[in-house]
């Protein structure tokens, strides 16, 4: 089996979580990728949920969604390719809108972005006049554009304290809103958002874990249920998430996440025993390689917000980064 010496040198980051056969089939798309960037004068962000193939082979910048789009921001890129789904490609837009922004494939949507409409966001503006719409950034540039303020799971609750009122409406995960509001004195008026990934976690399988791995440390993200993070050892952000395993290194670790969280983790940290009672991301799963080689060779496909749409927004999203 024929892997080039770039791609050989690169599989050392995932040895642990990639088998030599599966790598040979990626080489070429890698080899390719990697040329392509260079003539394009081009980046790949790469989301936490991205398999390791794109996250450890051919991304630039990776992280969490925001964290993403800010650092892309630092680069002398003219071409942005986001590996995650298309509110994260909106968002990169958002903050770099002189830059070519591509999503290799259209339909990675968000079950919890496509839940809320701008039209919703406009009803619940007239139901509690006065009362500030605080939107979490995994929705659409037109949610955002709607609300007064945005947050990321990792800093929810100090956006939410920094209002300085009794009353928010906080869109739209209704889990993340909830877990906030056990957090504050703050009154959270919820919408009925969820992600189908997390979502699907309990407090019993929480239960079955400790059951079955003396020892484990259960780690949470804050998009699940109350009564996962209530049982777990520690909640936070997918960023806060990694954090807390380079820190504080965990013999035996659960991630309360989508699965190639924990490949991406491991691939970094193979003396550690990683349990996988994860949920897949259909939408996230939507990004491979062979898309990726085409939207750079294709230039497709790009992402455009309108105009109006982008500047109130942009706005949304800045007073956040300001407190």
């Amino acid at each position: 089996m024929f892997v080039s010496l770039q791609a050989d040198r690169l599989y050392e980051r995932v040895r642990s979580v990639i088998l030599p056969a599966e790598w040979s089939a990626f080489a070429g798309d890698i080899d390719a990728i990697l040329a392509l960037k260079r003539e394009r004068n081009a980046v790949i962000l790469a989301h936490n949920y991205q398999t390791p193939e794109i996250f450890h082979g051919v991304a630039d910048i990776v992280g969490d969604s925001l964290a993403l789009a800010r650092e892309a921001m630092k680069t002398d890129a003219d071409v942005i390719v986001v590996a995650g789904v298309h509110f994260m490609a909106e968002t990169a837009k958002l903050l770099n809108p002189g830059r070519t922004v591509l999503i290799p494939d259209l339909r990675a949507g968000c079950s919890l972005a496509a839940s809320i409409t701008a039209a919703d966001v406009r009803l619940l503006r007239q139901r509690w006049p006065g009362v500030p719409i605080v939107t979490y950034v995994n929705s659409s540039a037109a949610v955002k554009a709607e609300s007064d303020i945005c947050c990321t799971s990792g800093n929810a609750r100090r956006i939410v304290e920094s209002l300085g009122v009794p009353k928010v409406i906080m869109l739209p995960d209704e889990y993340l809103a909830q877990n906030i509001a056990a957090e504050t004195g703050v009154e959270i008026i919820t919408w009925a958002g969820h992600c189908e990934v997390h979502e699907r976690f309990s407090a019993a399988d929480v239960h079955q874990l400790r059951a079955g791995h003396p020892g484990i440390v259960v780690l949470a993200h804050p998009e699940c249920p109350p009564e996962v993070v209530a049982e777990a050892d520690f909640a936070g952000s997918t960023a806060a998430m990694a954090d807390y395993v380079t820190r504080e290194r965990p013999a035996r670790v659960v991630l309360m996440t989508e699965c190639s969280m924990s490949d991406n983790i491991a691939a970094l940290n193979p003396d550690l025993e990683f349990v996988r009672p994860c949920n897949l991301c259909p939408h996230m799963k939507r990004i491979t390689l062979p898309k990726i080689r085409r939207a750079l060779e294709t230039m497709r496909h790009e992402v455009t917000i309108d105009p109006a749409i982008a500047a109130a927004a942009r706005r949304s999203v800045e007073r956040m980064l300001a407190i």
